[in-house]
C-alpha cells in the first residue's frame, strides 16, 4: 500500500546545518522562529500531510471534481480536509500577524509547501493561489481592501484566484479583451472570459476573490494598457459577509490528464462588479507579485510530486522480487533479489535522490532570500536578497519542474508494468507532474526571461547575486584536499556556467535568435550548477559531522553527493556544447518543411 512519509530530518538539515538558522531568527519580527519551534511546526504539517491529505490523493484523483450547472463540488472527503487545514491555521504560517497570520519565515512556510504537493497536489492548487492574491493585495491593495480582504484571505475562509488567460491569449497578454467599465459607485464593471483558471469555482469556502486582468476605456494598446481588478465570487454586505452573488459564473470545468481534483475552470464575467487594485494602466505590476509567487509555488510542486515518486521507487525496489544480481545471488531464501540489487536501478533511485534532495536545499536557499527581502535591516541587504529572488524564480520553476516530470517518468520506470496501470497509482504522479511545465509560465518562457531580462538586468547585478558565492567558496575550498572529489566537478561546471554567459550576452547583441535558442539549455546547466554547489557544500558539512548518533544520514549524504558529482553534474559538459552550437541549423531549416 502506496504510504507518504514527510522528510522530517532532511528539513531540518537544511534549514538549521546547511544554512544558519540564526540568520533568520536576527531579523525583525522572526525572532520566535527558533529551530526548536520551526520543528515543532513542521511536524505537526506532517501529520496533516500524511494523515488528512495522501490517502485522499488518489480517491480524489479518481473521482474527480464535479460540475453541474455553474457550481463546482470537490471529491469526497476534501472539504473535512480543508476544514483540517483551516484548524491548524495553515493558511496563514506566514502572513502577517496584523492580518490574522502566524508571521513564520518564508524558509519555514516552503517546507509546509513541499508537504502538501507530496500529499496530495491537487489539493495544495486551492490554497495555493490565496497566498499570492494575499501577497498582491496587501503590496498594491488600498488601506479599506486590505482591512476587509486579508484577513480572510488569511484564516482561508476566502480563497483567491489569478484570471489572466483568455481562449485566445495565454503567454502575450498584450491580447487580452476584458472590458473593464467604470461606474459612479467608484467599481467597474467587469466583462469577459477567462480560461484555464485554477479553483475558478468549488465547495471549500465562503468566497473566492478573483483578481482580473481587464482594460479600461482609455487603455493604450498592448501590455501597458492592462489594469487589475477584484471581483468577489459575492459581494460583501454591511457586515462584511458574502452578500449577493456577483455576476461571475462558472460556464464549465476542463477534463484534464491529471490534477483532476482539482478544478480548472472556464469563467465568465458579465459586467461583474470589481474593484480597481493598484494603479491605472499598472495592472501587470500588481499581478507580476502574485505571478512570481505562483512560480516559486510551481516549482515547489516540481518538487514535491518527485519526492513521493522517489519514495514509492524506493519501497518498490526493497519489496519487488526480480531477477538474481550479476555478482551473485543476494538472498538465497527468496526464489529472486529484490530490484535494489541491479545497478540500473541504483542508478535511477541515485538520480532521483539526488535532485530531491538538491532541489530541496534550492528552494530552502530562495526561501531565505526572500526572508531577508522583506526583513533585512539595510536597503542593500534587501535589494541583495531581491536580486537574487528576481534571478532564481524562473530556474525555480523551469527546473524544478523539468526535473520533477523528468523524476516522476523515473518512478513509474522502476515499477515496470505495474507502474503504467492504475492500480500502483505512479502514473498519477506522471500525470500530475506534467502540468508543471506548462502553467504560471510555460517553461521555455522562463528560459527566455532568464536570457532576455535576468541576465542583462542592471549590467549583470541578478547574475552576481550567485557568481559571487559560489566562485568565494570554490577558492575559500581550494585547499580542501578532503573536498576535492566535490570542489573540482563545481569548478569545472561552473567555469562552464561562466563562459555560457559570456557566450550569450556576446552573440545576442549581434543575432537575438543567439540568445532565444541557447535559453533552455542555459537554464538547465544554470540549475545544475545550482544543485552542485549545494552538494558539494552538503558533502562539505556531512564529512564534518561523521562518526555521531546520525552517521548513517551523513555518510548518505556524502555518497549521494558524490554520485551527483560523477554522474550528473557533468551533463553541464553537453549543454555547454549545444549552447556554443549556435542558432543557425534551426533557425535556417525551412518553416514548410516541419
Amino acid at each position: 500500500m502506496a504510504t507518504y512519509t514527510a522528510p522530517l530530518r532532511d528539513l531540518r538539515f537544511v534549514y538549521e546545518e546547511l544554512f544558519d538558522a540564526g540568520e533568520i531568527t536576527a531579523l525583525e519580527d522572526y525572532q520566535d522562529a527558533t529551530p526548536d519551534l520551526v520543528h515543532a511546526i513542521v511536524e505537526e504539517g506532517a501529520k496533516l500531510c500524511q494523515n488528512e491529505l495522501f490517502p485522499l490523493n488518489r480517491s480524489g484523483d479518481e473521482e474527480g471534481c464535479h460540475f453541474d450547472n455553474g457550481n463546482v463540488r470537490t471529491p469526497e472527503g476534501f472539504r473535512a480536509a480543508y476544514a483540517a487545514y483551516l484548524e491548524g491555521g495553515w493558511g496563514g504560517l506566514s502572513c502577517a500577524p496584523e492580518f490574522g497570520g502566524q508571521g513564520m519565515p518564508h524558509s519555514v512556510n516552503i517546507a509546509l509547501e513541499e508537504m502538501l504537493c507530496s500529499a496530495n497536489l491537487s489539493f495544495s492548487t486551492y490554497p495555493g493561489l490565496t497566498r499570492g492574491v494575499y501577497r498582491a493585495l496587501r503590496a498594491f491593495g488600498n488601506e479599506a481592501i486590505k482591512q476587509l480582504y486579508l484577513p480572510r484571505l488569511v484564516s482561508g475562509k476566502w480563497s483567491g484566484t489569478m484570471c489572466l488567460t483568455e481562449p485566445h491569449c495565454g503567454t502575450d497578454l498584450g491580447l487580452l479583451r476584458t472590458r473593464a467599465e467604470p461606474t459612479k459607485e467608484d467599481t467597474y464593471r467587469i466583462t469577459g472570459t477567462k480560461i484555464f483558471i485554477t479553483a475558478g469555482e468549488h465547495d471549500l469556502t465562503e468566497n473566492i476573490v478573483h483578481l482580473v486582468l481587464a482594460r479600461l476605456p482609455d487603455s493604450p494598446a498592448g501590455i501597458k494598457g492592462i489594469s487589475l481588478f477584484l471581483v468577489p465570487k459575492f459581494v460583501p454586505d454591511e457586515q462584511d459577509e458574502p452578500g449577493d452573488r456577483n455576476s461571475v459564473t462558472c460556464a464549465s470545468i476542463e477534463h484534464k490528464m491529471g490534477i483532476k481534483a482539482s478544478a480548472t475552470c472556464v469563467m465568465n464575467f458579465e459586467e461583474a462588479t470589481g474593484w480597481l487594485v493598484g494603479q491605472p494602466h499598472r495592472g501587470m505590476q500588481a499581478m507580476f507579485t502574485m505571478m512570481n509567487d505562483a512560480r516559486l509555488g510551481v516549482g515547489m510542486q516540481g518538487l514535491g510530486i518527485a519526492e513521493i515518486a522517489y519514495q514509492a521507487a524506493g519501497a518498490y525496489a526493497k519489496e519487488r522480487l526480480q531477477g538474481r544480481s550479476i555478482t551473485g545471488t543476494k538472498q538465497p531464501d527468496k526464489p529472486a533479489d529484490p530490484l535494489i540489487v541491479h545497478p540500473d536501478i541504483r542508478r535511477i533511485l541515485l538520480t532521483m535522490r539526488s535532485f530531491t534532495e538538491g532541489a530541496r536545499a534550492l528552494t530552502c536557499w530562495l526561501a531565505r532570500n526572500l526572508d531577508f527581502r522583506d526583513k533585512a535591516e539595510t536597503n542593500e541587504g534587501r535589494q541583495a536578497a531581491d536580486d537574487f529572488v528576481q534571478l532564481m524564480t524562473p530556474i525555480v520553476k523551469a527546473f524544478l519542474t523539468d526535473y520533477g516530470f523528468e523524476v516522476t517518468n523515473m518512478g513509474l520506470q522502476i515499477h515496470g508494468g505495474h507502474g503504467y496501470i492504475r492500480e500502483t497509482g505512479v502514473e498519477q504522479y506522471v500525470r500530475d507532474a506534467r502540468i508543471t511545465q506548462i502553467y504560471e509560465g510555460a517553461n521555455g518562457i522562463q528560459a527566455l526571461d532568464l536570457v532576455g531580462r535576468k541576465l542583462p538586468a542592471h549590467t549583470g547585478r541578478y547574475l552576481r547575486s550567485f557568481f559571487h558565492p559560489v566562485q568565494s567558496w570554490i577558492e575559500e575550498q581550494s585547499v580542501n584536499t578532503e573536498l576535492q572529489p566535490f570542489v573540482l566537478p563545481v569548478a569545472k561546471a561552473f567555469g562552464r556556467l561562466q563562459l555560457a554567459t559570456g557566450h550569450i550576452a556576446q552573440a545576442g547583441l549581434g543575432n537575438p535568435d543567439e540568445g532565444g535558442a541557447a535559453a533552455s539549455e542555459y537554464l538547465r546547466l544554470f540549475g545544475l550548477v545550482a544543485l552542485g554547489y549545494l552538494w558539494a557544500r552538503m558533502a562539505q558539512i556531512s564529512i564534518e559531522k561523521q562518526g555521531g548518533d546520525d552517521n548513517a544520514f551523513y555518510a548518505a549524504k556524502i555518497i549521494t553527493a558524490r554520485f551527483f558529482m560523477e554522474r550528473v553534474l557533468p551533463q553541464t559538459g553537453a549543454l555547454f556544447a549545444a549552447i556554443m552550437s549556435g542558432s543557425n541549423t534551426m533557425m535556417e531549416f525551412p518553416d514548410d518543411t516541419f
